[in-house]
C-alpha cells in the first residue's frame, strides 16, 4: 500500500527537493505552503507521515503540529526547522513532534528518518498487537498499557509524546541494562547519526521532567556516568 506523505513547507526549492525524495522512497507527496492549508489537508484524513516547517505563513510548524496531536489517532510528525537553538528543538518536540532536521541537510539523512520513523509505526503496530496479549507492565511506582499507550505514575497517569512512551518502554522492559546513548537512537529513533546523541539527552530530560518526582535524583532512569543510562532494578 502506497503510503502518503504531507509536506508543509512554504520554501519552493526545499519542497521540490523533499517531494523527489519523497517519491525516490515509493511514497505518494502532498504538498502545501502554508500552515493552515495544510492543517486542513491533514483533517480530511489519509495521510501517513508529515514533513512539516516550522516558519509557515497562515498558521506557524508549532501551532499546526499542537493541533494534529490534539486530534485522534497517531500520524508521525518530522519539523524541519533553519532555527539551531535546543528552546526550538524542544518546543517542536514538546508539541508532539518525533523528531526534527535542521536546515540545510542532506538527501540521505531526510530518506534515513521517514525510513526511520516507518519502521517506528510498523513496530508500534507490533508492539500493539503483542501488548493485548502481554497485557500491562508494572514496575513499583509505575504502570504502562501499552496497547492503549497510557502511563501512571503512582496512580496519575503523565502524557507522553510517542517518543517519550517509546523510549520509557524500552527503558522499564529492561530493567538494570545500561545503553548508551548510540544503543537507543538506533533501537528507539531506528537510526543512529554521529553527532546526534543530544537529540538523546534532550527526550531523557524531558521524560523525567513528567515521571519523576525530583528530576535531579531520578527514582525511575539513572545516569550511568560515562555510559549512558538505565532503568533502575
Amino acid at each position: 500500500m502506497t503510503r502518503n506523505v504531507l509536506i508543509i513547507e512554504d520554501n519552493q526549492s526545499i519542497a521540490d527537493l523533499v517531494r523527489m525524495q519523497v517519491v525516490d522512497l515509493g511514497m505518494t507527496p502532498l504538498l502545501c505552503d502554508r500552515g493552515d492549508t495544510g492543517l486542513a489537508r491533514f483533517r480530511e484524513g489519509g495521510i501517513d507521515l508529515v514533513i512539516l516547517d516550522l516558519m509557515l505563513p497562515g498558521l506557524d510548524g508549532l501551532a499546526v503540529c499542537r493541533e494534529i496531536r490534539a486530534g485522534s489517532g497517531y500520524v508521525p510528525v518530522l519539523m524541519l526547522t533553519a532555527k539551531t537553538t535546543e528552546l526550538d528543538r524542544v518546543l517542536g518536540l514538546e508539541m508532539g513532534a518525533d523528531d526534527y532536521l535542521t536546515k540545510p541537510f542532506s538527501v540521505a539523512e531526510l530518506s534515513a528518518r521517514v525510513k526511520a520513523l516507518f519502521r517506528r509505526v510498523d513496530a508500534m503496530a507490533g508492539a500493539a498487537d503483542q501488548a493485548r496479549e502481554e497485557g500491562e507492565l508494572q514496575v513499583p511506582g509505575l504502570t504502562m498499557d501499552p496497547a492503549r499507550r497510557r502511563v501512571f505514575v503512582k496512580d496519575r497517569e503523565v502524557e507522553l509524546t510517542a517518543r517519550e512512551f517509546d523510549l520509557l518502554w524500552h527503558f522499564a522492559s529492561q530493567p538494570g541494562r545500561v545503553f548508551s546513548r548510540t544503543q537507543l537512537l538506533d533501537k528507539v529513533w531506528g537510526y543512529n547519526h554521529e553527532g546526534y546523541e543530544h537529540t538523546v539527552n534532550t527526550h531523557i530530560n524531558r521524560l523525567r521532567g513528567k515521571i519523576e518526582t525530583d528530576p535531579s535524583q531520578p527514582e525511575f532512569i539513572e545516569t550511568v556516568w560515562g555510559v549512558g543510562y538505565r532503568f533502575r532494578e
